[in-house]
């Protein structure tokens, strides 16, 4: 069989997603049983359709990592305990991404969201709970004086508001069938289920409420060096094109933070149709995730409730020390 051009970048892509992202990140998730478990969301949720665009998905990974990093702790918790940043022959951090852990953390995101999303509910549990844990490990001291915890609840719902922001404006924008409306507050609501498995409390269930939480947070954010060192009018074009597409999802306080001005609506417009292209080609070619057909296949001949809800309660973690974390967190 001979493959058209567009056909054999898919294969490709899709391969280099096997290779480089599947086989490391998706080890011991299970998607094809056991059968009739709908996992968190199961079939005909919002979740299930918003995820099953990985592209779109990924993109709006970017705008919620660009958003969090405004607010300062947050900052200096991925200088002190992230792989994002090179590090010096002692550890100490360089403000400087460092591209093998960017594909990491990426590579931890995409296995999360894809497999809290339809994964059977065991997955989901467990990667939820791999998480918390690592979270539980990250606590300490800005340059500033200023104390950092990340099983704070106000960082939690702060972190919270800004992934399910990304993730439905990237969707809103950059689906070809995108929810908007109730049904877009459909996935806010939905998705909150993902904040409360990771300890998140009073979170927002509306995309009017997530507007009106991130824009609460405005007192207590800047631009970080990890913010403004990611943008501006010297980068290169494609990463400045990339950059430009994060800023615009941006709401209106956020991009004037940055000093980010909207062009003109018609120059907006072929822009984000530029975008639109690039993003639905990629989908076009690579198809379905392989996880999203398994999960449909799980739960052809039903399922035996609608959904599954977390079973997480704060404090009942155990202890685990940062090693034994780590060492978790390699076999998910």
């Amino acid at each position: 069989m001979i493959l058209l051009p567009h056909q054999f970048i898919g294969e490709f892509l899709n391969q280099r997603f096997d290779k480089d992202v599947r086989r490391n990140y998706f080890r011991g998730m299970e998607f094809a049983a056991p059968v009739g478990d709908p996992g968190w969301f199961g079939p005909g949720s919002a979740v299930w359709h918003v995820h099953s665009h990985m592209q779109a998905l990924i993109f709006g990974l970017q705008c919620a990592a660009f958003m969090e990093r405004l607010d300062p702790s947050i900052y200096w918790m991925g200088m002190h305990h992230s792989r994002l940043v090179k590090r010096d022959e002692n550890g100490v951090a360089r403000p400087e991404i460092d591209p093998k852990g960017a594909a990491v953390r990426l590579g931890h995101s995409i296995a999360f969201f894809i497999g809290t999303a339809y994964g059977s509910t065991e997955t989901a549990e467990r990667l939820a709970k791999t998480v918390r844990a690592m979270h539980h490990t990250i606590k300490g001291t800005r340059p500033d004086g200023a104390r950092y915890d990340a099983d704070d609840p106000e960082w939690l719902r702060w972190n919270y508001a800004t992934v399910v922001w990304g993730l439905a404006t990237a969707h809103e924008l950059y689906h070809p069938n995108p929810l908007r409306g109730k049904d877009i507050d459909r996935y806010y609501k939905e998705f909150v289920r993902v904040g409360h498995a990771l300890g998140g409390t009073d979170l927002p269930e509306t995309k009017a409420e997530t507007l009106e939480c991130l824009e609460s947070y405005l007192p207590r954010l800047a631009l970080t060096h990890g913010a403004a060192v990611a943008t501006g009018p010297d980068l290169p074009p494609v990463q400045a094109a990339l950059n430009w597409a994060i800023r615009d999802t941006m709401p209106k306080w956020a991009k004037q933070l940055i000093q980010h001005k909207d062009p003109n609506i018609i120059e907006r417009t072929a822009r984000r149709a530029m975008v639109w292209s690039v993003i639905n080609s990629l989908h076009l070619m690579q198809g379905p995730i392989p996880e999203f057909r398994q999960a449909q296949e799980r739960v052809k001949s039903g399922t035996y409730v609608k959904h599954t809800v977390p079973t997480y309660k704060p404090g009942d973690d155990p202890e685990m020390s940062r090693d034994e974390v780590e060492r978790e967190f390699a076999g998910v």
